[in-house]
């Protein structure tokens, strides 16, 4: 076919010889690597603690955000205390956690702590597995450990109401080229990033392509947004040259969920394979999620300095209730909290969440939010850090 004589990028003749316009992406490129080195500048700074609070946040918003992208809502505590667990992090008590949390963690952390080991099939299979660790996907069964087969018809992202005529804004390549496809994605993957067979495509540039190409693909039944995405993680991982993550780009593309949905459609339609476009989206998010880090790290700050001024020598200890309602407030608690709210989320009765609250706003830590409501809203007293 020649170029106007497809409808998906995938079934142009010179797929997969991706182009781009590297001049045109040096800008874009250098502010990427100066926000890096920015941030790591920061990170270096502070201990090892603080680092590691600093990534245990980052990876529990990935696993998160990568989930909540298409539309499933995990447990972040839960999250929170498998990647703690995994990494050797004490963080107190611990979350009971599911297999589905277990296995998006499992991957995620998969991808970015041995982020220089090869991409296989079998590592691939491997987290496909631990996505859908019952075998299904909500109540249809898929195929594990394994290229979907097409048995139910071509794989297609579509929108609109079942049994309604359905937008198609996407149809991946037939599966019977699935074992050729993926051979040849797996030799690419596997080179030396800046080694000649790769022709010299810059790391960021490198990971850009992996996640639009894996996800071109589409060569699972199910998961494969979350799986390119993983993929996207690794290399960046190999591109910062450390296994261990202070920034999301998963989160960023929650934030943009439509905007990335829509860069990757015209991409794939687009009668070239000329894919500037999508990396200059690409590095632009990247640079978003980095900045977005810095505030993640500034939380990460304040929230050491919080607990050594009220959990060090001479302050009453807090109780579990208080500790995990004044975590959440540090985090930053999504909306106001009343007295009624903490008796939910504490799961204590509404005298109990009272008598927590007066204690805290008699030390000093919480005090009276001055914004009006029928009810009486509390806010972090921050006065401790003058």
């Amino acid at each position: 076919m020649i170029s106007g004589d497809y409808k998906y990028i995938w079934q142009s003749s010179d797929w997969p010889t991706w182009e781009f316009d590297l001049a045109a992406l040096a800008k874009p490129l250098a502010e990427v690597s100066h926000v890096q080195g920015m941030l790591m500048g920061r990170l270096a700074d502070v201990g090892m603690a603080l680092r590691d609070q600093a990534s245990l946040s980052v990876l529990t918003q990935d696993v998160v955000k990568t989930s909540e992208i298409e539309g499933e809502q995990l447990n972040a505590e839960s999250v929170r205390s498998s990647i703690a667990r995994r990494l050797g992090i004490d963080i107190g008590a611990l979350a009971p956690v599911d297999r589905h949390v277990e296995g998006v963690v499992e991957m995620v952390l998969d991808a970015t702590t041995n982020c220089n080991a090869a991409i296989t099939r079998e590592r691939l299979f491997g987290w496909h597995a631990a996505l859908f660790p019952t075998g299904y996907s909500g109540l249809a069964r898929i195929n594990i450990g394994g290229w979907r087969d097409d048995a139910t018809g071509p794989m297609q992202v579509v929108s609109g109401p079942l049994g309604q005529r359905r937008r198609v804004h996407f149809e991946a390549p037939p599966a019977e080229r699935l074992e050729s496809e993926t051979g040849r994605f797996l030799a690419w993957a596997n080179n030396d990033t800046m080694g000649t067979n790769a022709s010299n495509q810059p790391p960021l540039i490198k990971a850009g392509l992996a996640h639009l190409w894996f996800v071109t693909l589409h060569p699972f039944d199910d998961g494969n947004g979350r799986i390119a995405r993983a993929i996207g993680d690794l290399f960046l991982a190999r591109a910062d040259g450390s296994p261990q993550r202070f920034y999301s780009l998963s989160a960023q593309i929650q934030r943009e969920r439509k905007a990335y949905y829509d860069i990757l459609e015209r991409t794939q339609k687009q009668p070239s394979l000329d894919v500037t476009e999508w990396l200059a989206w690409f590095l632009a998010a990247l640079h978003r999620a980095i900045d977005q880090a810095q505030h993640t790290l500034d939380v990460v700050l304040v929230k050491t300095r919080f607990w050594q001024r009220w959990a060090g020598p001479g302050s009453p200890p807090m109780n579990e209730r208080q500790v995990k309602l004044v975590n959440l407030l540090l985090d930053g608690f999504d909306g106001k909290l009343t007295s009624s709210k903490w008796a939910v989320i504490a799961k204590c009765s509404p005298d109990t969440a009272l008598r927590d609250i007066t204690d805290l706003v008699g030390r000093g830590v919480l005090r009276k939010s001055e914004a009006g409501g029928r009810s009486t809203n509390y806010e972090l007293d921050d006065t401790w850090q003058q």
